[in-house]
Order: C-alpha cells, then structure tokens, then sequence
C-alpha cells in the first residue's frame, strides 16, 4: 500500500520516534552504568538533585511554549512560521534571563533551595543549557506539529551522543592527567549535548526548509516591488513585525496557564526531591546515606523503569497535535481512534514490564549496578509501568484537546499524594514508603485522566483486549518461560548480565508471538 506512510503519520511519527528513542536510552543506559562506577550513588544524587531548578526553569521558558508551537502548528500549518518566530523571541528572551539569575544565584540556591551546597558549581554550568534548550525545544515544537518527527528524533540521538562522548573525553583528560574526576564533569556533558541538539536543529531548519521557501518568496515579492525600493523596504519591516508579534497574544494565551502549572508542578516535584534526602535522614541515615539512597532510586533504578517508556512518550508526543488537528476538523472518530490505540499499546508494554522487572529486577540491580538496593527497588517499581504508561499518553490527549486545567489539576492532586508518602511514611518506613507513593500516585492519576476522557469523547473499550489478552500472554510466556534450562548453551567468559539479556529477549519474543496469535485469531471476528 503506497499511501500507507502518508495516510497513518500517527503510528509512522511514533515508530520513528520510538526508534530513535530506544537507541537514545540504550546509550544512555549504558552511560548511566559508567556514570554509577566513575561518581558511585553519591556523586549520582548530587547530580539528580540540580534537575529540580532545571525543570523549573525549562517550564518557564520552554517546556510550555513548545508545547504552545506544537499545537498552533498543527492547528493552523499556514501561519506555522509566524508560530514559530513569535514564541521562539519570547522563549529566547526567557531563557537568557534564567541563565544569568541561576549563574549569580547558584551559591543561594544550593545551599538554601536544595539544601546541598555541593550543588552549587554544578547549577553554575548548568545554567549555559538554559538558551539551548529553548532554541532545541521551540523548533522541535514546529516539528511535531508539522507531524515531521524525523528532526526531532535524529537531533534526541545527537544531543545524547555528544553527551556522552564530551564525558567520556573529560573524564579519560581527567585521569590521564591524574586530576580527579568530580559530578561536574557529568553537567559539562549536559550542557555540551544540549548545545549541540540546539546546534543541529536550528541549522537544519535555516537551510533545509527556510532557505527553499525564501528563494521562492523573493522571486514573487522581487517582480512586484523590484521598480520601488523604499516600498520592498517597508513592506519586510511590516512583514518582520507582524511575523514576531501577531501570534504572540495567542501563544501566551495558551503557553501562560501550561507555564503557570508546570511551573507549580516543577516547584512540587523539586519540593518532593529536597524532602526526600531531608526525610532519610530523620529515618536514621546519615547525610551521605540518605543522599546515595537517593541516587540509587533516580540514577539507577527509575532509568530502568523509564526505558521501555520510549514507545509511550514518543507515542504521547505524536498524539498531541494529531488530537489538536482531529479536534479542529470535529472528527470526534479520529479522536477515539487514537485513545484506543495509546491505552491498548501502554497496557501491552506496561504489563509486560511487570513481568520482566519482576522476575528480573533484582538480578539486574545486582549485575550491572552491583547494588541490591538498586534491584529491590526495580522490582517494586515494576508495578508502577502500566500506570505511568497509561497517564503518559492519555494526559498528551487531554493537551491535545486543549483541556490544559484538567491535566494540570490531576497532575497536582497525584504530586501531593506522593509529596504526603515522603513526610509522613519516608521517617517512618524509609524509602520504600517513596515507592509506594510514587505507585499510588500513578494509579490515581491514569484513572482521573481516564475518567476525564471518557466524559469528553465517548469511546467503548473492551477490557479483554486491553487488560485481559495481555495479562494471559504473560502468563503464558511465563509458564513457557520455566521449560527453558536456567543455564542457557551461552560462550564461556561472557558476563552475568548478557545471559540475563538473552533470558528476557526469550521472554519478549514469546510474550509477542502470543499477542500475535490472539490478535489474528481476533481479527476475523472483528471484520
């Protein structure tokens, strides 16, 4: 079918992003195994803990304009451009102003804010990302709601690949040189990778898409207006003005209330990342311990977690201005099309992440980051997936369809939850007690998302397909699983967690031939 790619840019826009995402996260798992055995857990949560002021102040500047762009964009692809400039000056302007408060503030907000004064050399270079991530985020933003994702994805794989290679050249400088290798060396590797994403989108766009649409709007204005400079003249001025300032009103419009709630959001999670280190301390653990406990949940633990999310978040990102462009047209059917299709593949990929992280978590833990703590946690956070996947794609629905307050409502109630979890169950019952919160959290949060969009567009979800197929395919993979020798025929001298890799492929390859098997069965039902 030729027209194929053209007629579904919603699942060709999600596998692209989904590939590009994949290999993003696989290099960085693996540079999130080096970073654990060149800074230990300690260095880990020292470094996780400057990604509170980072949020904020990418929500301000341009976490909630490129959301703005996207949907605009997608809704309105003739005045894309003028969508563009605008927020693109208005995030620009932001973003320098945030560089330099979070360079001259960095010794206050470390030792005052984040209660860890350690921080502080790190938040000063940190605060060169800052621009860059508005020129990469705002411009991205066009992009996807131009459902043009292929920019997007290959600048994710640059950004991450020049991360990673900035650390590894500083710290192999480093120890050639016998200087010690310090958590900033990480953050120089932050700010290098956003610099270069930046770099890459921004040249892109100016020669590969603005250069072909200029060269043939300068031949038509150059006929009309050849024989009279001064009107070619101020006719630009007046087409560069109205380019800046006329979509303006209407990205603030929309960008001001996604800005004031993230910003809110940011303030709690980063308010729920202090009390965390606080609250392990009034539970028994020293400073150092409380602080490695926490970089072992957030710079081991939830990576692995998150890293079949790639599907999901790629997924939620198509969704938004898809959902914006169906809303616009009143194709309320293009609409349920799209939630069926999100909830059905989180639930496939969450419930298979329990089996998995389940039976696998703690022998993970051990072999690649040699911490217990790091698997028992992994497979508590194991039930989490399902959750976070749901709410994941059916919040970028809710943006879509412009219900902004909702999401942000739901957002703040399932934060206070966990924030409640960490003071009054973290003195109590350790870390754990932030498992179980962040586990509650999500739970609430899928099923007030959920709820909201069933009373929005009607839709008819059958609960054998989306809960019951995948559930009874994993337990059969698991069953079938068992037969299998524990010892697996592999080459002598490789390590522990290559034969761990091969089990789980066996079990993905089983728990999809499965689904494979249903769904075919399924299909002439259906028609």
């Amino acid at each position: 079918m030729p027209l194929s790619h053209k007629t579904h840019p919603l699942i060709t826009g999600t596998i692209l992003l989904t590939a590009a995402g994949l290999l993003s996260r696989v290099l960085g798992f693996f540079y999130r195994i080096f970073l654990s055995r060149t800074i230990g857990a300690e260095g880990l949560g020292i470094y996780q803990m400057i990604f509170p002021v980072y949020g904020i102040f990418f929500s301000l500047c341009a976490g909630s304009i490129q959301t703005a762009i996207s949907r605009f964009t997608a809704a309105d692809p003739d005045h894309a451009k003028r969508t563009l400039l605008s927020g693109f000056s208005l995030s620009f302007a932001m973003s320098l102003a945030a560089a330099f408060v979070i360079r001259h503030f960095s010794g206050p907000l470390a030792e005052h804010v984040l209660m860890e004064p350690r921080c502080a050399p790190l938040l000063s270079v940190m605060a060169f990302a800052i621009p860059c991530t508005s020129v990469h985020a705002c411009i991205c933003g066009y992009y996807y709601g131009k459902e043009k994702v292929s920019v997007p994805a290959a600048a994710q794989l640059f950004e991450q690949t020049i991360r990673i290679f900035t650390v590894f050249l500083l710290v192999s400088v480093c120890i050639e040189k016998r200087i010690p290798v310090t958590v900033s060396l990480a953050v120089f590797g932050l700010v290098a990778g956003e610099a270069g994403s930046a770099l890459f989108v921004l040249i892109f766009f100016l020669l590969f898409h603005e250069f072909h649409e200029n060269t043939g709007r300068s031949c038509r204005i150059g006929q009309s207006s050849i024989k009279n400079p001064l009107f070619r003249n101020s006719e630009r001025i007046s087409d560069l003005s109205g380019n800046l300032f006329s979509p303006m009103s209407a990205l603030l419009a929309l960008a001001a209330p996604l800005m004031a709630n993230r910003l809110i959001l940011n303030l709690l999670q980063s308010a729920e990342t202090i009390m965390i280190p606080e609250r392990l301390t009034v539970y028994g653990l020293t400073r150092s311990q409380a602080v490695s406990t926490y970089g072992t949940l957030t710079g081991m633990a939830m990576p692995f977690v998150l890293f079949p999310s790639a599907l999901v978040n790629s997924l939620a990102v198509v969704l938004l201005p898809a959902t914006a462009r169906h809303q616009s047209a009143g194709n309320d059917s293009g609409i349920a099309a799209g939630i069926s299709m999100s909830f059905r593949y989180s639930l496939y990929l969450g419930i298979f992440c329990i089996g998995v992280f389940t039976v696998f978590g703690d022998a993970l833990g051990l072999q690649i980051f040699k911490s217990q703590d790091a698997g028992s946690f992994i497979q508590i956070l194991a039930w989490l997936c399902p959750f976070l996947y749901l709410a994941t794609s059916s919040g970028s629905i809710l943006n879509g369809l412009g219900k902004t307050k909702l999401t942000f409502f739901h957002h703040l109630v399932s934060l206070l939850i966990r924030i409640a979890f960490v003071w009054f169950g973290i003195p109590e019952f350790g870390i754990r007690a932030c498992l179980w919160g962040m586990l509650a959290s999500e739970m609430l949060l899928a099923l007030l998302h959920i709820l909201a969009l069933r009373r929005i567009v009607p839709c008819d979800w059958n609960a054998w397909i989306l809960i019951g197929k995948p559930v009874f395919c994993l337990l059969c993979a698991l069953w079938l699983f068992r037969l299998f020798p524990e010892t697996l025929p592999l080459p002598a001298g490789l390590p522990d967690f290559f034969r761990t890799a091969v089990q789980i492929l066996l079990l993905s390859t089983m728990y999809l031939l499965f689904l494979l098997f249903f769904h075919r069965k399924q299909s002439p039902a259906s028609t």
